[in-house]
């Protein structure tokens, strides 16, 4: 008998502008809501910005969740009400813990402002484990050299965060999970692990082949429980491999995550009074609550 396709679903993003900056949001979608933890996934860019234009995505606030910042091209000046002040730049990973409840701002540095620049990356977030979801707010940057490298023939993987292929990234994470950046050459294969139960790819330029399925640029791919994952590459492709073990059913509501709809309208009742902390540096402007 011959095995049963590893293919549960194929998801093609839907755009979204963001004021002249191009965005792609892959989850939550109406067919799949989650892919492990993962409750959010979005592909920003590529995009162009003149000189004296940049990304100005004011104060707002998070609750529940982490969220990961991952750059191909251009830098993020990343603020936030732990007083924290980090550029980040590609191949380098922004973990913000919200737990109980931060505030940050995502702008173009000062230089790339000046000067222009192209850029593209990948926002997730990840929903936090129940018990940890009102945990204190944390932030740590990882830059680039500090992240497992892992080398197959005609294939390379950066692990972002979790455990895959024998390797442990340093970021600190709440639950388990993986997170790679895979770049592999024309004709090379690459097959993932058969846990955790939840496996997903993201192509973010080439194409790929699964089962005799050819998957062009913008699609994810969630894989079958269990079945086995193997990826390869028809041309040169970039692709981010995520997954991890389901931490149970999440509200979300604009910026907030959570197991109960009860912690989204406090944090919705705290944000439009005011009672979240400010961002030192960036005090003045804020994204006011959707509706409010």
């Amino acid at each position: 008998m011959a095995p049963a396709p590893s293919i549960d679903l194929l998801l093609r993003p839907r755009p979204r502008d963001l004021g002249g900056f191009s965005v792609k949001r892959i989850l939550p979608s109406a067919e799949r809501r989650m892919v492990g933890p993962f409750i959010f996934l979005d592909e920003m860019g590529p995009a162009v910005f003149a000189p004296g234009q940049g990304l100005d995505v004011r104060p707002h606030p998070h609750i529940g969740l982490a969220t990961v910042t991952y750059l191909f091209e251009g830098a993020i000046h990343h603020r936030d009400s732990l007083g924290i002040d980090q550029i980040i730049r590609p191949g380098d990973v922004n973990w913000m813990t919200a737990g109980r409840g931060i505030v940050h701002s995502e702008r173009s540095p000062a230089a790339e402002r000046k000067a222009g620049q192209r850029l593209h990356g990948i926002q997730s977030w990840v929903a936090l484990p129940e018990e940890t979801e009102t945990t204190q707010p944390d932030f740590v940057h990882h830059p680039q050299d500090s992240l497992p490298r892992i080398v197959r023939e005609g294939v390379r993987l950066r692990l972002i965060a979790g455990t895959a292929f024998g390797e442990t990234s340093p970021v600190e994470v709440l639950s388990e999970l993986f997170y790679l950046h895979a770049e592999l050459d024309a004709g090379a294969e690459l097959t993932l692990p058969r846990e955790p139960p939840e496996r997903a790819a993201y192509v973010v330029h080439g194409s790929i082949e699964v089962d005799g399925t050819r998957i062009e640029a913008g699609t994810l791919v969630a894989f079958r429980y269990g079945a086995e994952a193997r990826l390869r590459a028809a041309a040169a492709s970039c692709v981010m491999l995520l997954g991890g073990r389901p931490v149970g059913p999440r509200e979300i509501e604009w910026n907030f995550v959570a197991s109960s709809p009860a912690l989204i309208e406090q944090a919705k009742a705290d944000w439009q009074a005011g009672r979240f902390p400010k961002v030192p540096g960036d005090e003045t402007e804020f994204i006011p609550l959707p509706g409010g």
